[in-house]
């Protein structure tokens, strides 16, 4: 008998832009429309979800785009970013004096997106994906058992017990954001920085760094390999033949002397030099879409052959597979049945097997991405020559894997639908038949093709198995992984050999040849994110005192991996909302009073933890979480993560921004989207970046148009009973002194006088934006409601701006890209609060207890005591 129908929000929200911290998404280059995306589930069959769930009007494509737009916008609009400005960042934030206090790690335990305790209508509880943390973009073993993670944000990890017990081993470096990882045939291990999935929290990079003894050592900003050629890509591949290491980075391919790692990079190709810094189209908007390159590929036999996948995954007139022929790199026509038509080569990810008989292709079609909603892959395609000139030959398509056990086989949504973001193939060192690939699944086959299985799948929502029987935690299903694969590896420990996958929740192993059941998904799979690691990827966080416990709840929302909940006296984190988190609100007085928003203001509310068993399965009204979504989610004018507030003086006030300003007064005893009130219209094309309240006097900020082919921004004032509102007055110059024409990105309220605001306002200075009006300054005041605004910078570095706190005693403090600083009471000058990773902390939140807390995208929630 199935089950009713349960909500299901878990599907990764990416991008149209391959390196989002730094560059705004071309006017155009949005994907097609693609088809609904499931997210709500019955026990029998995954289904579409409806525009007023989504919030949009049910086209994956639509959400990929604003994700990319809205990560991007923020740090680029109005212009093109010049390389080397986070890096002169970290250096200004080094040199700040420092104002004390130790960061408390608070995430730094387990985290269970099947935690037993927490299965209402809207978690992913049960789902089979364990214990998760944050995004995995590189993974590379040994077969001594050590095993290096490379996370998206979070750095660099090693373990030395074939997963878990992890150390960060990259701290001291500038960036943290990972784009491949590679061990040579020295032992050495080789790290790419600069995400390069394609999504829209991806950050840049700056450069190659080389450690000689991984096994013991750490990586230092000395042991970077080359100059600063590569200072601002995204590394996505390195590879080795011979004596030479190869780069497939976001500004072309670049090559290096394994032996002799000093002197420059040298650049092999780039499609478009023009574009590339320095070149006469430097500053064009579209520059950074020109010059990316996938991967390379070596024979085995040959090193001096060489091919190269290089494209835009949208699609543009240089992509397709180049070769040195004559001296000079020359498109390749002609693969057998791996296409080579620019229409039809976007996203390619090569593998040779260990004894140079096979190389293994996927490819992601532009083509095929804009013209079918059920997914964006080509193929999969193998060279049975070992050469990477082919022939190729198709051995797998969507449908083929789609009816290989996949949990994907809804209209709209089939393996591959993100081939541009999830990809990886992993060839057996010992069987060159034996492939995994991965999507936003696990498939693997040991036949070379011949049969598929999906052995880890999406989730275990839709198969017959699934229960929500909190006494087995996914009912007679195998534990699954998390979605959305990135990165794999093949190691050994203590004599036995493991395939390791890395994806959206962390890192997960199983042994090579490892047990499948009837329906080909994998019974093995251990998650290998014990804690010891924490690279979570938080948007917001919320805090309250725990109504049942002594001390604070602290939640907070997560890319991909929902909504985390932590009580006094808990030793695993519990998710007790599904799909990407976006912002909260949390009750100061009341930890389990929670709001939270998934995408788009699609807003949900519970008030008690939402703590659940199941019981909504046979009884509706045992549900514990609400849908509250504003209008503005049902019609999509409302940003991919929307700001949403609750006024300082009165929790039970809030205020939530898209096209129109929303207010409610019912607190977290709102039962319907009615409830709210349309209080302003900020205009046609206009949506929020930010909102404030206190009193009732409200003050939110938006942007429209949001990129840097046309920015405009604004804020407008008034009161949440819709009186009052105007729009201030904001000079589009940009000169000194005035607001910038970049992205405002959050208000702090002084907490004694409602018209003494402060003002965070994101991207870089015109010092490195090329682009109309990006002017000066971070952190503006304003003593008169807005009216009139003064830079307040000062000292600070050139970093982009995101969250601002206003502390009851006059102090303010500001979160960054690269960590949190503080003003003090009566000073000027701005000092670093602790020492961070140079990870980017996207919210500030003071606590009940007094604590600032601070959400990390990348390294979970810390928090400090200031007072």
């Amino acid at each position: 008998m199935s089950a009713p129908t349960r909500k299901r929000r878990w599907l990764t929200i990416c991008a149209v832009t391959a390196t989002a911290a730094l560059i705004a998404v071309p006017a155009g280059a949005a994907p097609g429309h693609g088809g609904p995306r499931p997210h709500s589930v019955t026990s029998a069959l995954a289904r579409a979800a409806t525009a007023a769930d989504d919030g949009d009007d049910g086209g994956e494509a639509d959400e990929i785009a604003e994700g990319a737009d809205q990560f991007a916008e923020a740090r680029t609009s109005p212009g093109v970013i010049q390389p080397g400005a986070y890096g002169a960042a970290w250096a200004a934030l080094n040199a700040l004096p420092n104002a004390g206090g130790t960061w408390r790690h608070d995430t730094g335990l387990v985290y269970n997106a099947d935690d037993p305790r927490y299965r209402d209508i809207d978690s992913n509880s049960s789902g089979g994906a364990g214990n998760v943390t944050g995004r995995t973009a590189a993974l590379v073993a040994d077969n001594a058992g050590y095993v290096y993670e490379g996370s998206a944000g979070g750095g660099v990890w090693r373990s030395r017990t074939g997963g878990g017990n992890w150390q960060a081993i990259s701290d001291a470096l500038p960036a943290q954001a990972t784009g491949a990882l590679a061990l040579d045939g020295a032992g050495r291990l080789w790290l790419g920085t600069g995400e390069a999935t394609t999504n829209a929290d991806a950050y840049l990079g700056s450069g190659v760094y080389l450690l000689s003894d991984p096994r013991h050592g750490t990586f230092s900003a000395y042991s970077r390999v080359g100059g600063k050629e590569l200072d601002n890509t995204t590394v996505h591949t390195l590879r080795f033949g011979g004596d030479t290491v190869w780069a497939s980075t976001s500004r072309g391919v670049w090559s290096h002397s394994v032996s002799h790692t000093g002197g420059p990079w040298k650049l092999e190709f780039a499609p478009n030099p023009d574009f590339l810094p320095g070149g006469s189209q430097a500053n064009d908007p579209s520059a950074p879409y020109k010059n990316i390159a996938n991967d390379v590929a070596i024979d085995p036999k040959h090193p001096s052959r060489v091919v190269l996948a290089v494209g835009w995954r949208s699609g543009d007139t240089y992509n397709g597979f180049y070769a040195k022929t004559g001296g000079s790199w020359q498109r390749v026509t002609s693969l057998g049945e791996l296409p080579t038509a620019a229409t039809d080569v976007g996203n390619v990810t090569f593998a040779r097997s260990a004894d140079g008989s096979r190389y293994y292709a996927i490819d992601q079609s532009p083509a095929q991405q804009a013209a079918d909603p059920d997914s964006s892959l080509a193929g999969i395609y193998t060279s049975r020559s070992g050469s990477p000139l082919g022939p190729w030959t198709r051995i797998a398509d969507y449908p083929t894997l789609s009816a290989a056990g996949s949990a994907l086989n809804s209209s709209g949504f089939m393996p591959g639908v993100q081939a541009w973001y999830n990809q990886f193939l992993q060839v057996d060192p010992n069987n060159a038949d034996h492939l995994y690939a991965g999507l936003e699944e696990v498939f693997e086959t040991t036949n070379a093709g011949a049969t598929w299985s999906a052995v880890g799948p999406y989730w275990n929502f839709n198969f017959p198995c699934w229960s929500i029987d909190p006494s087995r935690q996914t009912g007679a299903c195998s534990q699954t992984i998390h979605p959305d694969q990135h990165a794999a590896a093949i190691g050994s420990y203590h004599g036995r050999t493991y395939f390791y996958a890395g994806n959206d929740g962390g890192v997960y192993r199983r042994p090579v040849n490892g047990a499948q059941d009837s329906s080909g998904h994998a019974t093995d799979w251990a998650s290998l994110n014990d804690g010891t690691i924490d690279t979570l990827q938080y948007y917001s966080v919320g805090i309250g005192k725990d109504p049942a416990f002594r001390g604070v709840a602290v939640n907070g929302g997560l890319q991909d991996n929902g909504q985390s909940v932590l009580r006094p006296h808990d030793t695993v984190m519990g998710s007790n909302f599904g799909g990407d988190g976006a912002d909260t609100i949390t009750d100061p007085a009341n930890g389990c009073n929670i709001a939270q928003e998934y995408v788009y203001l699609a807003v949900q509310v519970t008030q008690n933890c939402a703590v659940n068993d199941g019981s909504w399965t046979t009884d509706p009204t045992k549900a514990t979480s609400y849908s509250v979504a504003p209008a503005d989610n049902a019609t999509g004018e409302a940003r991919f993560i929307a700001p949403l507030s609750a006024d300082i003086r009165n929790s039970n006030a809030w205020v939530a921004g898209g096209r129109h300003v929303w207010t409610q007064s019912h607190g977290y005893a709102i039962r319907s989207s009615d409830e709210w009130t349309n209080a302003f219209d900020l205009g046609e094309g206009r949506t929020a970046t930010a909102v404030a309240a206190s009193g009732g006097k409200v003050y939110a900020a938006w942007c429209g148009p949001c990129n840097n082919q046309g920015f405009a921004r604004g804020i407008a004032v008034g009161n949440a009973d819709g009186t009052g509102w105007h729009q201030i007055d904001l000079p589009a110059t940009g000169a000194d002194g005035t607001v910038p024409n970049r992205y405002l990105a959050g208000f702090a309220i002084d907490p004694r006088n409602a018209d003494h605001v402060y003002l965070a306002v994101n991207g870089f200075s015109r010092h490195w934006t090329e682009g109309p009006g990006a002017g000066v300054g971070h952190v503006f005041e304003s003593t008169d409601g807005g009216t009139t605004w003064k830079d307040i910078s000062s000292n600070m570095p050139d970093v982009p701006s995101d969250s601002l706190v206003a502390l009851p005693g006059g102090g303010l403090v500001l979160a960054t890209d690269l960590g949190v600083i503080y003003r003090a009471p009566g000073s000027t000058g701005w000092k670093r609060v602790g020492h961070l990773p140079a990870v980017a902390v996207l919210q500030i939140r003071t606590g009940p207890d007094g604590r600032l807390y601070a959400a990390t995208h990348g390294r979970g929630i810390f928090s400090i005591d200031l007072r």
